[in-house]
């Protein structure tokens, strides 16, 4: 890793955002084109820009403005698997700053000492991450609100909810789960960091700050209440319409019993 290459020699500040544009990017025709990396997907994008492009659907941007991004980003649309209708973003600014240590500081500004390629990278792997939980954690919430209604009809003994929702409530958090685990890894780090301690030890830090391991295993928990809710809500209604079933059964039997008694004592 040659640590003087800076993509941006002579800047101070930098802006970074992630978008969150989809449930997944296919970056392989993209790939042909002129590349800087392939893990992540790395091209030049604006006047003097970089894109990183990650297959779990999201795309950080360095020094792009907003016209240029939301740009990228309809050009990005042939490649966009489940593309959000409405994109969460996250951004931070980047301050150049050797002498100083790498770190997130007070105001939320990150510090690197350099703009290096296996920086801005790492940097782009966190922010990413962040901006798929935060997408998540938002859903999540509004799962939260319908279950809370579903304990409270039951609790009231009022309509319970259909069954079909309870299924999609479910569905919902197994696919959620096996976004963020299976695709977008939120507790590994990625492969740049494996053989270079620096790049191991900023990567953890920024883990750190953003919280990302916290923010995955609160996600996990709340899923799993919201699994475990919704299948014992689905036994409950189950549970009903059997004993529904068992009284109309009930029911036929003694009108079957009433009819054949009524035609013994008019015979």
């Amino acid at each position: 890793m040659n640590e003087s290459n800076s993509l941006f020699s002579q800047a101070k500040k930098l802006c970074v955002r992630a978008w969150f544009v989809g449930a997944r990017i296919d970056a392989r025709e993209l790939e042909r084109g002129e590349t800087l990396s392939v893990s992540p997907l790395t091209i030049r994008a604006g006047e003097r820009g970089y894109a990183f492009l990650f297959r779990f659907g999201v795309a950080v941007f360095v020094e792009l403005n907003v016209v240029e991004e939301a740009n990228f980003v309809k050009q990005l649309e042939p490649f966009i698997q489940g593309k959000m209708t409405d994109p969460e973003t996250e951004e931070t600014d980047i301050k150049i700053a050797p002498e100083l240590s790498e770190r997130v500081d007070m105001e939320g500004t990150l510090i690197l000492h350099q703009a290096t390629l296996e920086r801005l990278q790492v940097v782009a792997n966190v922010l990413a991450k962040s901006v798929v939980l935060a997408h998540y954690e938002n859903r999540v919430a509004g799962v939260f609100d319908r279950i809370e209604r579903f304990a409270e009809h039951l609790r009231s003994n009022s309509s319970p909810a259909r069954p079909n929702d309870l299924l999609r409530e479910i569905g919902d958090v197994l696919l959620i789960q096996a976004r963020t685990v299976g695709r977008v890894e939120v507790t590994e780090k990625p492969e740049i960091t494996w053989d270079e301690p620096e790049l191991d030890r900023l990567y953890e830090r920024l883990a750190v700050e953003y919280e990302l391991r916290e923010r995955d295993l609160a996600l996990s928990r709340k899923l799993e209440l919201i699994s475990t809710t919704a299948e014992t809500y689905l036994e409950l209604l189950q549970n009903r319409q059997s004993i529904r079933v068992e009284w109309y059964i009930v029911s036929l039997i003694v009108i079957e019993i009433v009819l054949i008694l009524y035609e013994l004592f008019v015979q």
